[in-house]
């Protein structure tokens, strides 16, 4: 198990220590249960997948959100299909001064 993921800018991000928490499970699960069961998978990537890219890209809160909810639309009623985790965004600079301001420009 690898403990970073990529930030959006290329810069590895390592993963928090409740995320990385939350991730034991879903290892054991992967090694354990899932070779048991045979193949449902309804969306692309596996849930089990989705979660673990969740976690390492938006960390523990916002990642077990999104897994969550991916578990819950995972049902026999959904039509499935590709469900990439979304990208996390960007932070906002703190507003109040310009960011490039130089005394050059004055």
């Amino acid at each position: 198990m690898t403990d970073s993921h990529e930030s959006p800018d290329g810069a590895p991000r390592r993963t928090g220590p409740v995320a990385w928490v939350l991730l034991l499970p879903i290892h054991v699960y992967r090694k354990v249960i899932s070779p048991l069961l045979p193949p449902t998978c309804r969306y692309y990537p596996s849930c089990s997948s989705y979660a673990v890219d969740a976690l390492k890209t938006h960390g523990a809160i916002k990642g077990l959100a999104l897994a969550v909810w991916r578990l819950l639309r995972c049902n026999p009623w959904s039509s499935g299909g590709i469900d990439p985790v979304p990208p996390r965004r960007p932070r906002r600079k703190a507003s109040g001064t310009p960011a490039h301001h130089s005394s050059a420009e004055e």
